[in-house]
């Protein structure tokens, strides 16, 4: 990855070419932590240090604008941003979609969010509701955009129609391979909005470089996006151990490396692991997977001794990139508990994310599809695999238009 790279707040900040339409217009952030300059300067206070632009509002996704809650599906309420005087608007409190009143304290909205490249990550839903409120009240929208630290692979069956929610923003696979400004260019043309909606692109981005493979690794620094994503082996694993969140066992919350290991007190992970070589062995290249103790402080098993398996992908002599399918392997390793326990308590029942009638592993999965196929005795490995496959080639040649890198 070039040192020159250039993201699409820096762009706006260095080209007063690219402010000229600006100028003159009340202006909206919408931002997290991880909103940062190369520099590490956030973005509200970079651009309310441009003497051209007018910042009259700002908005904060799930954890907040600057960062204010550690665990999971907690809101954040609206407060006066003390360096700036203006107003910060929660779409993660007593709204998801900004209302009317919030819409009218700006003309253009800039959306400037570090995303992990999977489609339950709330931030993809936030854009999309976002475009939709502006596509209502006659709103511009500028998607400052930047890398997708998961890179280009695609992986996962597709969102089923009537499956939406929080965490499922549209059909999309698990692991979607699009930056922000790319999904924002895939909302507007398949909700066919009627809203005016740039990208400002990166400069010098290429999604296929070693080593970072999406991320810009030894160029820029990682900030956490949320609490629990501290860094790229994370993000590289979300989009199979988000899974986790939907079941009873401990996705590491409350540990120092949260989503990249999984386990339970009573969890044989010996037997795990061979049970999953057993099966599949060809879904678990591209990554090692260790046998490993450890004791969340809080959150699932909280003071318990886990017995469990972290997932390896940061070494170059064992991370393979092109071969690592993190949705195959924990839905692996959940065949694979069920095969040595068939009545093992595995899936969660929980209001998830304000939805109260379905299992929170059908909503993180977009339809009961992974469920059922874990939890039917005949069903094999190819059997996930055939509609993966499928969709996976299907949303391959969707994608194609919108893909703004090479």
């Amino acid at each position: 990855m070039p040192a020159s790279i250039r993201f699409g707040l820096e762009r706006l900040i260095a080209d007063p070419a690219l402010r000229r339409p600006l100028a003159g217009r009340r202006i909206a952030l919408l931002a997290h932590p991880a909103s940062v300059t190369r520099e590490l300067t956030h973005a509200v206070d970079a651009l309310a240090a441009l003497p051209s632009l007018h910042l009259t509002a700002a908005f904060g996704p799930q954890h907040g604008l600057r960062g204010d809650k550690q665990d999971n599906m907690v809101e954040s309420p609206d407060f006066v941003d003390p360096a700036h005087g203006i107003p910060v608007f929660s779409l993660y409190g007593e709204v998801r979609r900004p209302s009317a009143a919030m819409m009218d304290t700006f003309d253009v909205l800039l959306v400037d969010l570090q995303d992990l490249g999977c489609r339950i990550y709330t931030f993809i839903t936030t854009l999309r509701y976002v475009l939709e409120a502006a596509a209502e009240h006659g709103k511009t929208v500028w998607v400052l955009d930047r890398p997708n630290p998961a890179g280009r692979p695609v992986e996962g069956t597709l969102l089923r129609a009537g499956w939406e929610s929080f965490v499922g923003a549209g059909a999309l696979p698990m692991r979607h391979g699009l930056t922000m400004g790319e999904l924002a260019h895939w909302f507007v043309a398949t909700l066919q909005l009627d809203v005016d909606c740039a990208v400002i692109p990166m400069d010098g981005w290429q999604p296929a470089a070693a080593p970072g493979y999406g991320w810009p690794l030894g160029v820029r620094s990682w900030i956490n996006p949320s609490p629990n994503a501290p860094n790229l082996s994370m993000a590289r694993c979300y989009a199979g151990t988000v899974m986790l969140e939907g079941t009873t066992l401990s996705e590491g919350r409350g540990t120092t490396r949260p989503l990249e290991l999984f386990g339970a007190p009573e969890l044989d992970a010996h037997a795990l692991i061979a049970a999953m070589r057993r099966l599949a062995p060809h879904w678990l290249q591209g990554c090692v997977l260790r046998e490993c103790w450890f004791e969340p402080t809080f959150h699932k098993h909280a003071g318990r001794l886990c017995r469990g398996v972290q997932l390896h992908v940061e070494d170059p002599a064992h991370y393979d990139h092109a071969a690592f399918r993190p949705w195959r392997l924990q839905a692996l390793a959940f065949k694979a508990i069920r095969t040595l326990h068939p009545g093992y308590p595995l899936w969660r029942e929980f209001a998830y994310e304000y939805e109260f009638d379905r299992l929170p592993i059908d909503l993180i999965n977009g339809s009961p599809l992974l469920r059922e196929w874990v939890d039917d005795p005949a069903a094999v490995p190819a059997d996930l695999d055939a509609p993966a496959r499928a969709d996976e080639a299907a949303w391959d040649e969707t994608r194609r238009p919108f893909l703004l890198y090479s």
